[in-house]
């Protein structure tokens, strides 16, 4: 298997389920996949964090105004690996209650990932609605 291979993997894995919990009020599994070394930092779709902090509210708030998901998918478009970094570009499509309103939307979203003692971590997020 490639460290690409690998990558791609763990998105399926363990990043899809994380986020699939985020959009059902459940933001543990999201947050055990990010890292805890500075820095990291979230350009939202709807909020910004910097920091372990303001990331722990951003998620806290996220997992109150999430909930019912019927479909989450993400579409990785390109994604490469060097070293211990990695990034993936995509979109994620999904229908879910939003502050308990029924919505599907979709998402531009790149990340950047850590490996940290073995494992890929996100260390930063940026995504924006898709219009159409």
């Amino acid at each position: 298997m490639t460290a690409r291979d690998d990558l791609l993997d763990w998105i399926a894995t363990s990043l899809r389920p994380a986020e699939l919990a985020l959009h059902n009020g459940d933001a543990a599994p999201r947050r055990a996949l990010w890292s805890r070394c500075e820095p990291v930092s979230v350009l939202g779709a709807w909020r910004n964090a910097t920091g372990q902090e303001e990331l722990d509210a951003l998620f806290a708030s996220l997992e109150q105004s999430f909930s019912d998901c019927t479909s989450f998918d993400i579409e990785v478009q390109t994604c490469d690996v060097v070293g211990d970094l990695a990034y993936s570009a995509g979109l994620e499509h999904t229908s879910a209650s939003v502050d308990g309103e029924p919505r599907s939307y979709t998402l531009r979203v790149t990340q950047v990932y850590r490996r940290e003692d073995g494992a890929w971590r996100v260390a930063h997020r940026h995504a924006d609605t898709v219009r159409d």
